[in-house]
């Protein structure tokens, strides 16, 4: 098991899409909506997790452009929430009251959505799952499916304490961008533009 979550603090510590979309809601909706978004995306690891133990990565592997319709989908979704992060028409105005960045509201349950989507929606989330935990089952040591269970448990309840992190720092970044038009304006075209390139990787991956 230590291997195991070591393992996890790696993967977790890596940038990646999730990680982007937690700073940024964070940073411009605030803690609570970031969790909501942390939330979802822990939903998604978990039906990654059933859907690996299920063999859905097999059909991956068996029948490749299930993998490439899934994956470009989620690129495609990633490029739209880039697209809305950068473009001011739709995501902020400035009031010329106060100068400060304002963007339309976001629902708890629209954060939670856009988590459970842009991890869902990310065929290689699935892959690694599918991946990782048989590396740590033990013919020997019970079951394999209670084996895969509780791996899958920690894999998801160590994903949330690391969103869960990342959505609170974002909203100490945001505390900060309050004050800041300018910096709110870079910190909207660096996420929107990271997000972007994400889709682009995703887009133009192979499958493993």
């Amino acid at each position: 098991m230590g291997m195991f979550l070591i393992a996890l603090v790696v993967i977790y510590l890596m940038p990646g899409p999730d990680m982007i979309l937690l700073l940024q809601t964070g940073a411009r909706h605030g803690r609570a909506l970031a969790l909501s978004t942390a939330l979802g995306l822990g939903i998604a690891r978990a039906c990654h997790v059933l859907l690996a133990a299920v063999g859905l990565a097999a059909l991956f592997k068996t029948a490749p452009w299930t993998f490439d319709g899934v994956r470009l989908i989620g690129a495609a979704y990633l490029v739209w929430l880039g697209v809305r992060m950068l473009k001011p028409g739709m995501l902020t105005h400035l009031t010329l009251a106060t100068g400060v960045v304002k963007e339309p509201e976001l629902t708890w349950a629209g954060a939670l959505r856009r988590g459970l989507l842009t991890n869902l929606l990310n065929p290689k989330a699935l892959l690694f799952c599918s991946v990782l935990l048989p590396q740590f089952i033990d013919n020997q040591a019970g079951t394999v499916g209670a084996q895969f269970f509780g791996l899958g448990v920690v894999l998801v309840i160590v994903g949330l304490m690391f969103d869960s992190l990342y959505a609170m720092a974002g909203a100490s970044l945001g505390q900060w961008l309050n004050n800041s038009p300018r910096a709110q304006r870079v910190q909207q075209w660096l996420f929107g533009s990271l997000l972007i390139g994400f889709a682009l990787r995703l887009a133009f991956v192979q499958q493993a």
